[in-house]
């Protein structure tokens, strides 16, 4: 989990983004049928595509694969950069190398660090369906990352394939396009190791795309993709999950019961056998994986991480933790500094309310920047409207089950991209039909729209000529500004690189300064530490120092000083590993 943090923003992205948005409004109602037959002319070149729904499906899908290949040259594979990120690729590689997790290694007290448990095992304290789509990137194509791009193409089109059966075909080609647009190339869902944003969202999409197709046809075989899609969300985001699910279950219930088109008792029974295998295998091997890893199959992912560091709670209704006792400074800031004042501040009376509406606001900004806000001025036509009902009740359930959580990032409410797009493109829908004093507003409001997310996309290539980088850290940025593709994380790559490449094992002690960013954590290794060609470790007191450097005397010590400029790579003076003070 990526903590919210209080440090400035760089907001040139979303400001650009902002600006074009209102000159797009200005340009609608000042110049309403400017460039509509230039307009008409692409729908009507798009609309026969988009009405062969399969062939939309697949273009949606290899669009993201094919655009974010082509820009490789300038945006190459991103390098992991932060806690999540390396979290996630321990589980990744422990998974890539056949094993479920790792034992406690030695001197493991140097190895502490964010979201990773170090006992009963040694492995991310994450659910393991990221790890488990890396894992599968790297055995199969040879880097993980590949697996995240195919995960978001597949979400794209999945996403197409969800509103063809909510939507006009039309309107959902073009909710596939900007979900490729916003989501699958330019977003840090894509262009980082942990999200699992795309992953769960494709979860959320096959569910919801098979859900209608299931109920109007009755032909069972659209439960398949149902059951695979929650087997992906036990395996991510078992919460929003399970909050998705309701009203989905009582649909299905009320339709098995008194539905047109349900099939014979007999026919149900057997069209379910496979998806309820699906379903239910998925949760046992989740409750095994828990009993491999956590020591017993009900305690999930999370739970002892955040018992043994963690001071604020997940959920409102909890109190904070008494402080655990911390052996390196930087865990104490992390969980202390970073994660605790947004709960004080959301857990009191004065606090929660401004605190859950940043929390929409967020949210909001992520899934349609300022572009796509406009639209939302039809929401009480939406919510009249029969067609998308069921998705209108799943975001009152969402929004629900988000205020009771302590935190919340977009990718935590992945599982509901597709209901998002869904109503966002109804409420197009009904701009686009808007015509104040017999004015065509809104459907060049629509026109527009599309417009401004395309220029947005192209200027996301040109943002450093533009001098609109987006910052590195804090991660709260790379919500508002199309985070990614971008090189964050080299300087560690950098040095690992420098390390790997002298004779001989290494061993990198990595020391802080009092100003460190604390998400920037160097502190990550392989699963199998003491075979690793370099073995990170955290500077402590002097004797964790010295029992760490006497268990490896084998190596070459090195001391890494990541906040200097250029960062310090230097031999480990062996008089400090006596003396070093505790960082």
């Amino acid at each position: 989990m990526l903590s919210p943090s209080s440090q400035p923003t760089n907001n040139g992205f979303l400001i650009v983004d902002g600006g074009l948005s209102l000159i797009a409004i200005a340009l609608a109602f000042a110049w309403p049928a400017l460039g509509s037959r230039f307009f008409l002319r692409i729908e009507h070149a798009f609309l026969p595509l988009a009405k062969n729904k399969g062939l939309a499906v697949a273009v949606t899908g290899l669009s993201v694969i094919l655009f974010r290949l082509a820009i490789l040259p300038i945006y190459p594979v991103p390098a992991p950069f932060c806690a999540d990120d390396f979290s996630f690729l321990l589980a990744c590689n422990t998974f890539a190398s056949g094993r479920l997790t790792n034992p406690t290694p030695a001197v493991w007290h140097s190895f502490e660090t964010i979201h990773v448990t170090m006992t009963p095992t040694y492995m991310s304290m994450y659910f393991p369906g990221q790890g488990l789509l890396l894992a599968a990137g790297k055995v199969l194509l040879g880097d993980p990352w590949f697996a995240v791009l195919i995960a978001s193409a597949l979400m794209c089109a999945a996403i197409c394939w969800m509103l063809q059966a909510w939507l006009p075909a039309g309107w959902a080609f073009f909710g596939g396009l900007i979900a490729v647009l916003r989501l699958g190339i330019f977003s840090y869902w894509t262009n980082t190791y942990h999200a699992g944003g795309s992953l769960a969202a494709l979860g959320g999409a096959l569910i919801l795309g098979a859900l209608p197709r299931l109920t109007k046809t009755g032909r069972i075989r659209y439960a398949l993709p149902m059951a695979v899609g929650m087997a992906i969300l036990c395996l991510t985001r078992p919460f929003e999950g399970v909050l998705l699910s309701l009203p989905v279950t009582v649909v299905m219930v009320h339709w098995m019961v008194a539905g047109k088109n349900r099939p014979r008792p007999a026919d149900l029974m057997r069209g379910a056998v496979l998806p309820l295998a699906i379903v239910i295998g998925a949760v046992a091997w989740l409750g095994f994986y828990d009993y491999r890893a956590f020591g017993n199959p009900l305690t999930l992912p999370y739970v002892v991480d955040r018992t043994t560091y963690a001071i604020a709670p997940y959920y409102i209704w909890q109190q904070a933790r008494p402080e655990p006792t911390y052996r390196s400074l930087e865990m104490r800031r992390f969980y202390e500094e970073s994660e605790l004042p947004f709960y004080q501040k959301i857990h009191s009376p004065i606090g929660f309310v401004p605190k859950t509406l940043e929390k929409v606001v967020l949210t909001l900004v992520y899934y349609a920047g300022f572009t796509l806000l406009l639209p939302l001025i039809m929401i009480r036509r939406v919510f009249l409207d029969r067609r998308i009902r069921l998705l209108t009740v799943c975001v009152l359930i969402l929004m629900a089950g988000m205020v009771i959580e302590i935190y919340l990032l977009p990718h935590y409410v992945a599982p509901f991209t597709a209901v998002f797009y869904a109503i966002g493109l109804e409420a197009m829908r009904h701009l686009r039909m808007w015509k104040p004093e017999g004015k065509p507003v809104g459907i060049a409001q629509v026109r527009l729209a599309m417009t401004v997310i395309v220029i947005l996309a192209g200027l996301r290539l040109f943002v450093r000529p533009l001098h609109i980088v987006p910052s590195e850290w804090p991660p709260s940025n790379w919500n508002f500004t199309w985070f990614g593709p971008e090189h964050f994380g080299l300087e560690r790559a950098q040095v690992e690189s420098r390390l790997e490449a002298r004779p001989g094992p290494q061993l990198a002690i990595v020391r802080y300064k009092p100003h460190h960013q604390v998400l920037d954590e160097w502190v990550y290794n392989n699963p199998d530490i003491d075979d690793s060609k370099v073995v990170w470790a955290r500077e402590l007191d002097s004797a964790d120092n010295r029992e760490l450097i006497d268990y490896y005397r084998n190596r070459t010590v090195w001391l890494v000083e990541p906040d200097t400029n250029p960062v310090s790579v230097t031999p480990y003076p062996d008089q400090l590993a006596g003396s070093a003070a505790a960082h």
